[in-house]
């Protein structure tokens, strides 16, 4: 979706889930806006009030970005939790089949 130069704003949404509930807010943001301002925005810690935004856990569809990357029409900011489990180790456990220590 190209940015449209005659307005001023863009539609973006920011996304937030725990392991029983998933949120995806749509808001109006204006140009040159940040990842940190876009969430501020949503008023999604209003949702979520033990929300802790850490800098290495926010993304775009996926991919990882810093809190003042400038969000673009489209996108979707997404917060991401810590990782319960490390994942190497969780492989590990699957590979050596049941009842394996």
């Amino acid at each position: 979706m190209a940015a449209d130069p005659d307005h001023p704003t863009q539609w973006i949404e920011v996304a937030y889930a725990t392991s029983g509930r998933q949120v995806i807010v749509r808001v109006e943001v204006p140009r040159g806006c940040t990842v940190a301002e876009a969430i501020e925005r949503s008023a999604i810690r209003e949702q979520f009030p033990d929300l802790v935004v850490a800098p290495e856990r926010v993304g775009i569809f996926s991919r990882k970005v810093a809190l003042d990357h400038v969000v673009r029409s489209g996108d979707r900011v997404e917060i991401y939790r810590p990782l319960i489990a490390d994942p190497k180790e969780a492989r590990r456990r699957r590979a050596a089949g049941p009842g394996a220590k």
